[in-house]
């Protein structure tokens, strides 16, 4: 089964990002076929069919069109042998705290009417209603109370049975874990970001935040084809 993003299915993806300007189209295009997270969301077909999808820290709403671009290329035929049908979405809400990203994923998303981005800080924006959330590379963003904070509002977002999607990096993965810092914060100063303290734990600890609220845990390595420290935490609720 193969492990990579299919390149046409990447450039479908990525196509209306032109309409935010080159720089939205260059980091969509750069981020679908380099981070494995996406190839892999759809590859161990962890986001259920019909589901309400919530997308925190959703920078220009990439998985939305990701997952869009994924269910046209799998009704034409152009499907990855070994990998689930993709899902369809009832909706997709996608919370974004920088302005010029929800910008850019408005111009992009602006013929899905499914989806939507707000601008708004997921320490206390409303969440609303959600069967899978996801979260990548988010988390460390914010300090150790308010990723608490979070979970447990997913906790109850998500409840009885729904998903959380969360990646890490594991901050006791040595000089992996450090390239992906200072990757970090290369990405975020281009991206027109200031960086200031990072958040990280070991995943031992992440994985013992999740099960403090109720969620089954487990890990699924997300960093192929980089140096980094990546790991999927994938919980669900009630131990299902």
């Amino acid at each position: 089964m193969s492990t990579h993003a299919p390149a046409r299915l990447v450039s479908a993806a990525a196509a209306p990002y032109r309409a935010g300007g080159r720089f939205a189209w260059h980091f969509a295009r750069g981020k679908l076929g380099g981070d494995p997270a996406f190839a892999g969301l759809l590859r161990l077909g962890l986001i259920a069919d019909g589901a309400h999808l919530l997308d925190l820290g959703c920078g220009q709403g990439l998985l939305a069109r990701w997952l869009d671009a994924a269910v046209q290329a799998h009704a034409a035929g152009d499907w990855p042998a070994g990998w689930p049908p993709p899902p369809h979405l009832a909706g997709y809400h996608g919370i974004e705290l920088m302005p010029r990203d929800v910008a850019r994923a408005g111009a992009a998303l602006a013929g899905l009417p499914w989806a939507r981005v707000e601008c708004g800080d997921i320490c206390s924006a409303d969440f609303g209603r959600a069967e899978v959330a996801v979260i990548l590379d988010v988390l460390h963003y914010i300090d150790y109370a308010e990723q608490a904070a979070v979970i447990a509002r997913l906790a109850h977002t998500l409840a009885p049975h729904g998903t959380l999607l969360l990646r890490v990096g594991d901050a006791a993965a040595g000089w992996p874990f450090r390239c992906s810092q200072w990757v970090d914060r290369i990405v975020t100063f281009v991206r027109g970001h200031r960086l200031g303290r990072l958040y990280c734990r070991p995943l031992d600890d992440w994985c013992a935040l999740l099960r403090a609220h109720g969620f089954a845990v487990r890990a699924q390595a997300m960093s192929a084809g980089t140096p980094f420290a990546n790991v999927l935490l994938i919980a669900r609720c009630g131990g299902a």
